[in-house]
């Protein structure tokens, strides 16, 4: 006899004033019918789908538990219960597929435990790719435009006389941390100008 899979329900409304109650009744009649066996319900009230793991609580304990496979299957009301960027949920659905975890969305009829299930989830993944090819695309496309125009990317210079500055810290013997503190700037742009003259020494020789 086959071993009962074990189901995560996920559940997300965006505003206080909805309700959670209608998903989660739907999503656990159907585990009965399927013959799941529900191990956790997961429930971020009030909090939008656009945000991260940082800002949905039960969304993040659902991703630590799935890399802890207490679960062989995710199972939401929909597909915009999970996210509102098709990026994020394919990232999510790829980190499922290497843990050999399953998805079920109820409103989609989409189960990738079935192989008709399985080809939506290789398709979800198609557009995703394509999503991020003209993401890359358009953000090369709008870099051009702006060096064209004159604009110049990268760390900024300091002033001469900051670098003087530095340099003359360093060979009092200043460490790195004090140096920047003392004129008020970033480490990294100590540890830069520092590198750069170094550099330059070396060349020099």
């Amino acid at each position: 006899m086959n071993k009962a899979k074990r189901v995560a329900i996920y559940l997300r409304v965006s505003t206080d004033g909805q309700t959670t109650e209608n998903q989660r009744m739907e999503l656990e009649r159907v585990a009965e019918l399927s013959r799941w066996t529900v191990v956790e319900i997961y429930e971020d009230a009030g909090i939008s789908g656009a945000k991260g793991r940082e800002g949905r609580p039960a969304w993040d304990q659902l991703c630590k538990d799935a890399t802890r496979r207490r679960f062989d299957m995710v199972a939401a009301w929909s597909v915009d219960r999970l996210g509102r960027s098709l990026q994020q949920l394919v990232t999510f659905l790829d980190e499922l597929r290497a843990l050999g975890i399953d998805l079920y969305l109820h409103q989609q009829g989409l189960d990738t435990s079935t192989p008709a299930g399985r080809a939506m989830f290789q398709v979800a993944g198609v557009f995703a790719e394509f999503e991020r090819s003209i993401l890359q695309e358009r953000t090369r496309a709008g870099m051009a435009r702006a060096k064209a125009k004159g604009k110049v990317f990268g760390r900024p210079k300091v002033s001469s006389e900051i670098e003087t500055a530095i340099l003359d810290r360093r060979q009092q013997g200043h460490g790195m941390l004090r140096i920047a503190k003392a004129l008020g700037i970033g480490s990294s742009t100590v540890q830069r100008v520092i590198r750069e003259a170094e550099e330059g020494a070396v060349d020099a020789q």
